[in-house]
């Protein structure tokens, strides 16, 4: 959750240089940070339980979800630094 403050905070400082543009990058990381943050409590608790049990399931939509969303803020950001024309 704090990489993806870091990597909002840095989409903030492009906002000069890109423009508009870096304003659904900095909605997608605050998104991504909350539905984090929000699912941390079931969770921890799912984590308990399989430790008690001694098994503990992947929860594989949660990992893709988080995985796709890294993919997406990493490739918009590759493409925002390499395509976009910097506004002087």
């Amino acid at each position: 959750m704090l990489s993806l403050a870091v990597a909002g905070a840095v989409f903030l400082r492009w906002t000069p240089h890109h423009g508009w543009f870096t304003a659904p990058l900095v909605a997608a990381c605050v998104i991504t940070a909350t539905a984090i943050n929000l699912t941390r409590k079931p969770r921890f608790h799912r984590a308990i339980n399989g430790i008690q049990h001694e098994s503990i399931p992947p929860c594989i939509t949660s990992i893709a979800a988080v995985s796709a969303s890294v993919v997406v803020l990493a490739a918009l950001g590759i493409w925002t630094v390499l395509l976009l024309p910097v506004q002087q």
